[in-house]
């Protein structure tokens, strides 16, 4: 059985077949600061449900970029290292320097887990987490489709979003990739120097326009002070647009079948 347990933020464990991922691991507690570079912390206003300790064994974990709220000290000094991190080829390089079997994948670039009769795909999708000057400062992030196979055929094609603003490369993912059969979706509205870098409710709904999920599950929308729009509102304008059948909320803690 395919299932999604929600542990906060972008934090999520999923399972496919017999494969379990992690993506972007945040453990910080309530209260403590994420460093999201260039000088700039933020408090976390909740709790996370799992810490590294309470974690099944992985087959990966799937990072879409290096920032503290994505993966934190917390993971970098407690989180396993026997299983591959696929990431970005920056995110890559640090993380090797701190012992994890990290690897960088270039965009539409893949790697492919086996077991037995079945096979998961990880492929690197494009994701834009700022535009013009706030771009060049803030590090390269990835989307991920995440393709379960087994006895070569496709099973469940679920899309992790990674923290990106909308626009024409969601619709290349969607020529690309006609068939997603879950989107992971990064919203929040997050606001750092006064540029929004990841999806509002206005974005979100764009999203979902462009790349057509079966459906759609939003987090990272109101873990930190940085996150501007509430979940509420992306709920409201799906639902205005004809999109709310697609939109499956999940509480912190919650397993559901994919």
């Amino acid at each position: 059985m395919d299932t999604l347990t929600f542990i906060g933020t972008a934090t999520t464990l999923i399972r496919l077949g017999s494969f379990t991922l992690l993506t972007d691991p945040n453990f910080l507690h309530q209260g403590q600061r994420a460093y999201l570079g260039k000088g700039l912390w933020s408090k976390r206003l909740t709790e996370p449900t799992m810490q590294p300790g309470d974690l099944p064994p992985l087959d990966a974990v799937v990072l879409s970029h290096l920032h503290g709220d994505h993966f934190d000290r917390i993971a970098r000094h407690e989180l396993a290292r026997a299983q591959p991190v696929l990431t970005t080829e920056k995110a890559a390089r640090k993380l090797r320097s701190w012992d994890f079997d990290a690897r960088g994948l270039r965009t539409w670039e893949s790697e492919t887990l086996t077991r037995d009769d079945e096979t998961l795909t990880v492929e690197s999708l494009p994701g834009i987490h700022a535009r013009g000057v706030m771009g060049a400062l803030l590090p390269p992030v990835m989307g991920s489709l995440l393709t379960h196979r087994v006895g070569g055929e496709v099973s469940r094609r679920v899309y992790v979003s990674g923290d990106t603003l909308t626009g024409d490369h969601l619709s290349e993912i969607a020529r690309r990739h006609p068939e997603i059969d879950v989107a992971v979706v990064h919203l929040g509205g997050t606001r750092v120097l006064f540029h929004t870098v990841t999806m509002d409710d206005v974005q979100g709904l764009d999203f979902l326009q462009r790349v057509q999920p079966k459906t759609a599950i939003p987090v990272h929308y109101d873990d930190y002070g940085v996150f501007r729009s509430p979940l509420a509102d992306f709920e409201r304008r799906a639902q205005q647009a004809g999109y709310g059948d697609r939109v499956r909320t999940v509480r912190r803690g919650q397993t559901v079948t994919l």
